[in-house]
């Protein structure tokens, strides 16, 4: 009896040790396991795959990161830690394109958590300490009688216009709450507002949002504050003003200039708005060149306004699409033959 007991014994307890290994096995085989690859080394990388992974070279990345004075360490808040240049690199390629974290770890050598805690400290590192420069008109490269001479001898009729002011609509996925708040009529799509202008150098010199997609760019411009800040700063010696040019929708003011409107507008008139639309176009590029060089803010299904700060990261870009201006220059300082100011200027402007 005892023999026959002892025997079934073994024989339960090898049954159940298979059971084990072959569950063992079906797990292994089932759930997939990422190797982390080794870190990012700046130095391997090729000159082309650095300006279409971080869209600077390799030489200015590093100017960047030393005009930016990114730290040397950056400290998540559960403990995760990296280098500043390595916080940057994650920044810029993962706004580079609408890739994946998973697309980023064989890259970078870590793990997807670990990015998006990167990601997200560099951004609002970066938006902390330079938002400044996209509301602050009080600043030494803002100069409208140079911005004001430039624009008028590409052909525009109005002597003292230093910039351009307009407002875009972002596409974002569509909430699962307060849809309607964000869907914007006129365009058709759920959607963020930003107002920005366009200086000739090529810089965003303001950048005001976000503003729901409802909105009109009548209600954004008195949201934010802007003809204030033109009727304290940008006035000349004699007390008249320096004047932006918007579309009809921002009306006339007394810094800011709308083309004439109605049916029965005179030839002169119907010149004027031809003249000034010629040059005006330049804010539309200002526009096309964040989503050119971040397009990870051009795909919508991505942008989830509940689940991640979209309207920091499209102001972030911008901060970061002026620094490649600095550095590369656009088809707007092209354009009216402007050169913007160095990296180290624009970014020292305190």
């Amino acid at each position: 009896m005892d023999i026959l007991l002892h025997e079934s014994s073994s024989e339960s307890s090898s049954g159940s040790s298979s059971d084990d290994d072959l569950e063992m096995l079906l797990v292994d085989t089932f759930t997939p396991t990422r190797e982390l690859g080794p870190a990012l080394n700046i130095e391997d990388i090729n000159e082309v795959d650095c300006k279409n992974w971080f869209r600077f070279e390799k030489a200015d990345l590093f100017r960047l990161k030393n005009a930016l004075h990114v730290p040397e360490k950056y400290v998540c808040y559960q403990g995760t830690q990296m280098s500043g240049m390595e916080g940057l690199l994650v920044m810029l390629r993962r706004l580079t394109y609408p890739n994946r974290l998973s697309d980023l770890v064989n890259l970078f050598g870590r793990a997807e958590p670990e990015l998006s805690l990167i990601f997200n400290e560099v951004v609002d590192d970066i938006y902390t300490r330079f938002r400044f420069l996209l509301t602050d008109l009080n600043l030494p490269w803002i100069d409208p009688a140079t911005f004001s001479r430039a624009i008028h001898a590409k052909g525009a009729p109005l002597r003292h216009c230093w910039g351009f002011v307009d407002g875009t609509a972002r596409p974002i996925a569509r909430p699962i709450r307060n849809q309607r708040i964000m869907f914007s009529g006129h365009k058709r799509t759920h959607c963020l507002k930003f107002q920005s202008v366009e200086a000739p150098n090529g810089l965003i010199a303001n950048m005001y949002g976000p503003i729901e997609g409802r909105h009109h760019d009548a209600f954004m411009l008195r949201e934010s504050g802007l003809v204030d800040q033109l009727r304290e700063r940008m006035n000349r010696p004699n007390g008249e003003p320096y004047v932006l040019y918007g579309d009809p929708a921002y009306g006339i003011h007394s810094h800011i200039i709308a083309p004439f409107g109605g049916a029965n507008i005179t030839q002169d008139q119907k010149k004027f708005n031809k003249e000034m639309s010629h040059v005006r176009v330049s804010v539309e590029w200002g526009f096309g060149k964040i989503c050119q060089y971040f397009a990870f803010l051009d795909f919508k299904k991505n942008l989830k306004v509940l689940l991640q700060p979209v309207a920091k990261l499209y102001l972030v870009a911008s901060i970061l699409c002026n620094c490649h201006t600095c550095l590369y220059g656009s088809v707007t300082s092209a354009f009216f033959d402007l050169q913007p100011p160095t990296l180290e200027d624009y970014l020292n402007n305190h």
